[in-house]
């Protein structure tokens, strides 16, 4: 479909009269013209967020995620559980890590001392009562270690990093202390008769 459209003004001055004169040609073909339409696929938006706790099928804390728009702006964002990623926030999340990575380091670091101070003491003596033999009546526990430790060489040690042998009679054993998942400080324990 083809139009030509002519337009011309009778007066020089447009504000005086603003009454065009029109006169419009139109030829219509026969010739039939399809139109398509395409329609575009809706696009997805997508919001890059980073997790400020663990969420189940999302992922852990301080992962940096790929969300859709909806799903942080109705759940995630009002039950504080995300927030949108900046440069700035990156940043802090550098400085974070580092931090954290500075303390484990430190952690490590006392805790390798303490295992030095451990093996440096030589061996931690028990007294208990015997009975035949070689036999004693009980049997040295964790506890037992953790006050003789604390008596000798003054530190507090929680008796659940202490690993013992079962102990039934005189003798000499080796006990280890799990004082961090890389440090195991190994005692010596020495129990007598009484």
């Amino acid at each position: 479909m083809a139009s030509t459209t002519t337009l011309s003004w009778s007066s020089s001055s447009l504000f005086n009269n603003l009454t065009p004169n029109i006169s419009e040609t139109s030829r219509i073909s026969e010739k039939k013209t399809t139109l398509m339409i395409v329609a575009q696929q809706k696009a997805q938006k997508l919001r890059k967020i980073i997790l400020k706790q663990d969420i189940a099928l999302v992922g852990k804390k301080g992962d940096v995620k790929d969300v859709k728009a909806g799903y942080y702006r109705n759940y995630l964002h009002p039950l504080g559980m995300a927030q949108i990623v900046t440069p700035t926030l990156i940043k802090e999340m550098k400085m974070e890590e580092e931090r954290i990575e500075a303390e484990k380091q430190r952690v490590k670091e006392e805790a390798q001392q303490l295992a030095r101070i451990f093996e440096t003491v030589g061996a931690f003596k028990v007294k208990r009562k015997s009975g035949k033999g070689k036999q004693i009546f009980g049997t040295v526990t964790p506890q037992d270690l953790v006050d003789i430790i604390k008596a000798q060489i003054q530190r507090d040690v929680d008796k659940r990093i202490v690993s013992l042998p079962e102990i039934r009679e005189t003798g000499e054993y080796i006990a280890e202390l799990k004082l961090h998942p890389d440090v195991i400080a190994r005692v010596r324990v020495n129990v007598f008769a009484n």
